[in-house]
């Protein structure tokens, strides 16, 4: 584990020590994905799809019960790595893309089409964080601020893909 000296604050970079120390730094870290040197965000979101695959077949109650937990256990996990870290939203920490994918999935028929119009939509707010995103990302700190940008990157990637299956 390498660290950086940031003021008073220890900053540890991520990398595979870190990552198999403890089983809440693997999930965080999207299985390793959230330690790709390029676009980690993205290539965490990707695992949003086999998630949802192993909720599809439940009710959808229970899907979105289930990503709701997931998301309430990414609060902690996420909180968690953070303070390992020494960076409460470092960029590694890839259980929110994952999660927000998986609710987006559940909301959009079953298609690659779609499938895709999802990851692009989410990955563009994720990215861009248009208000109130952007608010929330600059004031809510520690494993809730981790996930609920995420969270509501996703809610503006569903409004987006329901108008279009509305207006279709």
């Amino acid at each position: 584990m390498s660290t950086l000296a940031n003021n008073r604050q220890r900053i540890t970079e991520p990398d595979l020590a870190l990552l198999f120390s403890h089983p809440l730094h693997f999930l965080s870290f999207g299985l390793g994905t959230g330690l790709f040197p390029k676009a980690p965000g993205t290539a965490g979101t990707v695992l949003g799809f086999p998630l949802f695959w192993a909720l599809m077949s439940l009710p959808h109650w229970q899907q979105w019960l289930a990503v709701s937990l997931l998301f309430l256990f990414g609060v902690w996990c996420s909180a968690f790595t953070g303070r390992a870290l020494g960076v409460s939203d470092h960029g590694a920490i890839v259980w929110d893309e994952i999660v927000a994918m998986a609710a987006i999935l559940i909301t959009v028929p079953f298609t690659w089409g779609w499938g895709l119009s999802a990851f692009i939509l989410f990955r563009l707010f994720d990215i861009w964080k248009p208000f109130p995103i952007s608010w929330a990302d600059r004031h809510i700190k520690g494993g809730l601020g981790v996930m609920l940008d995420d969270a509501m990157a996703a809610v503006m990637a569903i409004l987006v893909l329901q108008l279009f299956q509305w207006w279709l």
